[in-house]
């Protein structure tokens, strides 16, 4: 939040970071924080925002960080010298004295050293806000751990002062630790495995020198060929004569043709006929 854009009132004006501008605007809300006894706190704050100062109702934090300089024309960038006398005459004597004059460059005073001047503390009853949260927070887990200590501890007794014959705490602690391993005598023994029939040579061994000189051997005589004599065929059975054969129908069928004979087409007869007359002749 800057000098220039405030809260609604009567909230108070928290400058976080204001490097400042034209010193007419900071002059015009500064009145108006005037007239409204509004109260204002500074982190940093910097040129023409350190009129801030001159308000009744302004406070700075212990880390602030304040910085004044000579206001200088913002087209021309060439000193003025009647505004920079009139931002220091709005300073508090403390401060003027101790700033002397101001000049082109920056000077910076902390918060503590305005503080010191006689400025507001805007933490009030405390010489660093921040400093004390953190050793607040440090505090806090010691005393956490220490609360856990003592809880565990009084268990503990509690549980060492149990009646005999009353399960105490400590067994039940100690049943949750983990089993033993099994004895491993029984995994160890060697078991008798049997081995694979040896694979048979896939290559012929070269003859010896001796066996080469060695006369061949007379080859064996072939044996006589074994003459197995076939059966002799048995005489096939005259087929019957089929002509003039009638089918007979199956119990329960109807024949097709209704004299129960099968007669081919005439075509068929005609040509049957004609091979028999080229035969006969």
């Amino acid at each position: 939040m800057g000098y220039l854009t405030p809260p609604p009132n009567p909230q108070p004006v928290i400058v976080y970071k204001d490097t400042g501008g034209l010193v007419s605007d900071y002059e015009a809300v500064t009145e108006l924080y005037r007239r409204q006894n509004r109260e204002v706190r500074l982190h940093e704050c910097r040129s023409a925002c350190t009129l801030a100062l001159s308000l009744p109702n302004v406070c700075v934090y212990p880390d602030a960080q304040v910085k004044f300089h000579q206001a200088y024309n913002a087209l021309t960038r060439e000193v003025d010298l009647g505004v920079s006398q009139k931002l220091f005459n709005s300073y508090p004597a403390p401060v003027q004295a101790r700033l002397g004059y101001l000049t082109r460059q920056y000077k910076v005073l902390n918060g503590r050293e305005l503080i010191a001047l006689g400025m507001r503390n805007c933490n009030p009853g405390h010489d660093d806000g921040v400093a004390i949260a953190s050793r607040k927070d440090a505090a806090a887990p010691a005393v956490a751990q220490q609360h856990m200590a003592q809880s565990v501890k009084s268990a503990v007794s509690k549980a060492l002062q149990r009646p005999e014959g009353e399960p105490s705490e400590a067994l039940a602690f100690a049943d949750r630790s983990p089993a033993p391993p099994p004895p491993m005598a029984g995994l160890t023994q060697e078991i008798q495995v049997p081995l694979p029939p040896r694979r048979p040579d896939l290559y012929v061994a070269a003859p010896t020198p001796a066996e080469m000189e060695a006369p061949a051997a007379a080859p064996a005589a072939k044996p006589a060929p074994v003459v197995i004599a076939s059966p002799a065929p048995e005489p096939l059975a005259s087929a019957p004569d089929r002509r003039g054969f009638v089918p007979r129908l199956m119990q329960g069928a109807t024949p097709i043709l209704g004299t129960g004979r099968f007669y081919q087409p005439p075509e068929r007869q005609a040509d049957r006929g004609s091979e028999r007359s080229a035969a006969g002749g």
